[in-house]
């Protein structure tokens, strides 16, 4: 493990990570194939071996390199924003806006990740944890602040907000990404606020942003 993680980063990295991505996509995970993805990336099959254990590190690694970048951009656009309201629309703008800007992406993020591999499951933990705890601040600021009901569980409210982005991902890769994912963020947005609003009615102070 030392020595392909010694290997990591640089430019040949990331051509396997955009031909994995792109592979997968095409093909589905369970019948890509290493050799393809070395194809794809103009490199040797055996030098995928120095950079990744298998086809399974491989595809967690994607997941990390790319959803990691979601978190990184959604902590860096969310960070100067006062308002919980600003800061929810901007999360929710920000995942939809990424997945659209990468259809291979969100079809392995959306349909290949959706495995029963416990090993797969653990490997991405780590990045999703570090989502998790941006919606929870989000939560819990909106909550200080009185705008999202103090009195709903926070777990619940995140669980939420993530399932809705989720499932609103996956159901625009599965109709064939007929319409344009970013129609959606005006849309979830008020579903999510209304909902951890408590039926309170309008929500008053800081309006939500509608630019990127």
């Amino acid at each position: 493990m030392t020595l392909i993680l010694s290997y990591r980063r640089g430019e040949k990295f990331d051509n396997i990570i955009r031909a994995a991505i792109s592979v997968f996509a095409k093909y589905g995970y369970h019948q890509a194939q290493v050799s393809r993805i070395a194809e794809e990336a103009g490199v040797a099959a055996g030098t995928i071996y120095l950079y990744f254990e298998n086809k399974q590190d491989l595809l967690i690694s994607v997941f990390r390199e790319r959803f990691g970048q979601i978190v990184e951009h959604s902590k860096s656009q969310l960070e100067d924003l006062p308002s919980p309201l600003d800061k929810l629309y901007r999360l929710v703008y920000s995942h939809y806006a990424t997945l659209a800007q990468d259809p291979e992406f969100a079809t392995v993020t959306q349909i290949e990740l959706r495995q029963s591999d416990p090993v797969i499951r653990t490997g991405i933990s780590t990045v999703m944890r570090s989502y998790f705890e941006i919606i929870d601040g989000v939560v819990a600021l909106g909550q200080s602040q009185g705008q999202f009901d103090p009195s709903l569980d926070r777990r619940l409210m995140r669980n939420m907000i993530f399932g809705t982005l989720d499932q609103t991902a996956t159901a625009w890769v599965l109709s064939g990404m007929k319409y344009d994912l970013l129609t959606q963020v005006e849309p979830t947005y008020r579903l999510l606020l209304y909902g951890m609003a408590g039926g309170k009615g309008a929500i008053e102070g800081g309006g939500a942003l509608r630019t990127s």
